[in-house]
């Protein structure tokens, strides 16, 4: 069974944004331009297809001409449990840099912990993790 993988249209800064998570999240990045497609619908050093896989997989590219580039509202990307605590502040931290904090990763009331973070390329995040039993 599979499950969905975000694939984001960037406003020309895939090449940065995926290089970015992969700096974060580790695992191995696939870029590949225009130009390799033949494409003619932007730069032919503009990103048409990337990948990263690994923990955490995603998936973007250079939005086309006369294509909108990403703009997320009501919704985040959840990586709840998704690692052992200590990863989970790593990676929050790391998408902190050059972004907002938008609630600190830390307990909550309700005995969990977590925190969301919109990173430099306007992505957010939801993090964390339950307490250890």
């Amino acid at each position: 069974m599979s499950s969905p993988q975000i694939y984001i249209s960037f406003p020309g800064t895939a090449r940065e944004a995926l290089g970015f998570y992969a700096d974060v999240f580790g695992g191995e990045l696939s870029l590949y331009t225009y130009e390799d497609f033949s494409r003619t619908d932007g730069p032919p050093d503009a990103i048409a297809h990337g990948v990263l896989s690994g923990a955490v997989s995603l998936g973007g590219s250079d939005a086309a001409n006369g294509e909108k580039p990403v703009k997320i509202e009501g919704a985040m990307l959840s990586l709840l449990g998704a690692a052992d605590p200590e990863v989970l502040h790593e990676w929050f931290d790391k998408l902190a840099e050059g972004g907002r904090i938008m609630d600190p990763l830390a307990p909550k009331p309700w005995g969990a912990s977590d925190g969301q973070v919109v990173d430099q390329h306007g992505l957010h995040w939801l993090i964390g993790y339950e307490p250890e039993q």
